[in-house]
């Protein structure tokens, strides 16, 4: 009920906004303008209203919800490892046992998820994995649950290492997420086709802009899997060189190995506290990469909750010479109660140096009453004239129009972008860190509709880090990564391809951290 009185409450606002203002009654008009003000503080006090009523709800209840608690992902340490014993596997109903990782149980898993993973593009294949995520239900079903997990929560509070249900769950890894901000790869290497620097950037900025609709699946907003540390995602993509203006999605199979630039990816939990993620793509045709390191933090906010991308990506034109900085925006997941959906919001800078260009890229959150969903607006300025060469604006899933100071304008419409499927080894190629095989038994009981199945292969992973963090703190080891090192306050690449370009002829070996 709630639902439908704010979409009749939305309704209203457009319909007030929506009226003419050289006829009829004005959207200015006092007794509009006084409707519009009792409307929206009658919805707030319904809301406070409703919360209220949810929170008497849950403090009456007995007993425990069924569903879950709050956990926490850190060890508290001291704790005594029980000479080395090994957790229980999983026992299924047959009998037989199943890990939710396929190593052998004699190999040290710490070890096992320092190894590199050997890596045959040969192997790999497109992408078989629906476009959209398949809906496990309707979120009000499971209500009861999610109003025990918020009764737990307090304003502000860090989300970061709360267990949260499985229903909630996105079939995929975050670090696979990342990946699919690159669906767009055509985009990516037409970077450096720029004839000028200021038509580089302003390239960049469209890439940049056209990246986020590809990384969410489905209508409803879930949250991807929570990287173990040590997990890493491999996949590349296949562009054809010949390419047209795009018109609609690229079907499977269609690129030629020889005709087309490739684009490889890798990404990488390299800490678990805090958790930071650190992936690297490139395309060494075009003698093009980019490198990010990105910390998620998460806290609630009463109906919402927000996360922070702290961290900051390099992209390098080894043609030009050139370097771009930039950073990421926030995401919110609204409605949590109803029907869950994101927004980004926040201001991201990039420049590069080198040129003297840079942008500020603004994404704006909805404000409670009027307004439109997932605006943005961009500047591309010159900075040693202080001159404004480009303005871009409209939604970052929809379509957006780029206004050149030149008297251009320039309209693209992102649905209709093509997506290039990322090519990827099958489970049973990949290690047994791999985010796609590590998670494998988590995806399929979500697939079956199985919650029950999947908390407990989930659980299965958690505890089995757990026991990884205990065993480090016991020894005094310190984590090693496999194909990042640090650098500074961020991660980058250790093998990247400005550092091969220079040294071809020298061999690299895999980072060894202080």
């Amino acid at each position: 009920m709630m639902s439908q009185a704010q979409g009749q409450h939305r309704d209203l606002i457009q319909s007030i906004e929506g009226l003419p203002s050289s006829q009829g009654p004005s959207p200015l008009d006092q007794d509009l303008l006084l409707l519009k003000a009792t409307s929206l503080a009658t919805m707030t006090c319904l809301s406070d209203c409703l919360h209220i009523l949810q929170l008497q709800q849950v403090s009456r209840q007995k007993t425990p919800l069924g569903g879950p608690v709050l956990e926490w992902l850190e060890p508290k340490l001291p704790d005594i490892l029980k000479n080395g014993g090994a957790l229980p596997s999983i026992t299924r109903d047959d009998g037989k046992t199943e890990g939710t990782v396929l190593e052998p149980l004699e190999m040290d898993c710490c070890d096992i998820a320092r190894e590199q993973e050997e890596i045959d593009a040969t192997q790999e294949v497109d992408d078989s994995a629906p476009a959209e995520e398949e809906e496990l239900g309707a979120v009000e079903e499971e209500r009861s649950i999610i109003l025990h997990l918020l009764s737990q929560l307090k304003l502000g509070m860090d989300l970061t290492r709360v267990v949260l249900p499985t229903f909630i769950l996105e079939k995929r890894s975050l670090l696979e997420m990342y990946a699919d901000f690159m669906s767009h790869p055509d985009l990516f290497v037409a970077i450096t086709d720029g004839s000028s620097p200021m038509d580089r950037m302003v390239r960049f900025v469209e890439y940049y802009l056209t990246s986020f609709h590809e990384g969410r699946k489905g209508a409803i907003a879930r949250k991807p899997y929570n990287p173990i540390i040590g997990e890493t995602f491999h996949c590349s993509w296949k562009v054809p060189k010949a390419t047209t203006p795009p018109t609609a999605v690229s079907k499977e199979g269609t690129s030629c190995a020889s005709d087309c630039y490739n684009v490889r990816f890798v990404a990488e939990q390299v800490s678990h506290h805090p958790p930071v993620s650190g992936f690297y793509a490139e395309c060494q045709e075009r003698q093009m990469c980019v490198n990010t390191h990105v910390w998620t933090k998460s806290k609630f906010m009463g109906m919402s909750i927000g996360v922070s991308m702290i961290g900051e990506g390099y992209l390098h034109l080894l043609e030009h010479g050139e370097e771009y900085t930039f950073s990421l925006p926030s995401a919110y997941a609204r409605s949590i109660l109803t029907v869950p959906w994101v927004e980004l919001g926040g201001k991201v800078n990039v420049n590069c140096t080198t040129t003297g260009y840079s942008a500020i890229i603004t994404f704006q959150t909805k404000p409670f009453y009027g307004g439109k969903l997932h605006r943005v607006n961009a500047e591309v300025k010159h900075n040693p004239t202080n001159s404004v060469v480009c303005r871009v604006q409209g939604e970052w899933n929809g379509v957006l129009e780029f206004n050149y100071t030149s008297g251009e304008t320039r309209v693209l419409d992102v649905t209709k972008l093509p997506v290039t499927r990322k090519r990827v080894r099958p489970n049973e190629l990949q290690g047994p860190y791999e985010s796609r095989r590590l998670w494998q038994h988590v995806t399929e009981s979500l697939k079956e509709r199985d919650m029950d199945k999947a908390t407990e292969q989930k659980r299965f992973l958690e505890e089995r880090q757990r026991k990884e963090e205990r065993h480090r703190a016991e020894t005094q080891t310190a984590w090693r990564t496999k194909y990042f090192e640090r650098k500074g306050e961020g991660w980058a690449y250790y093998q990247p391809l400005w550092k091969t370009a220079a040294h071809s002829s020298s061999p690299v070996s895999p980072p060894e951290n202080p």
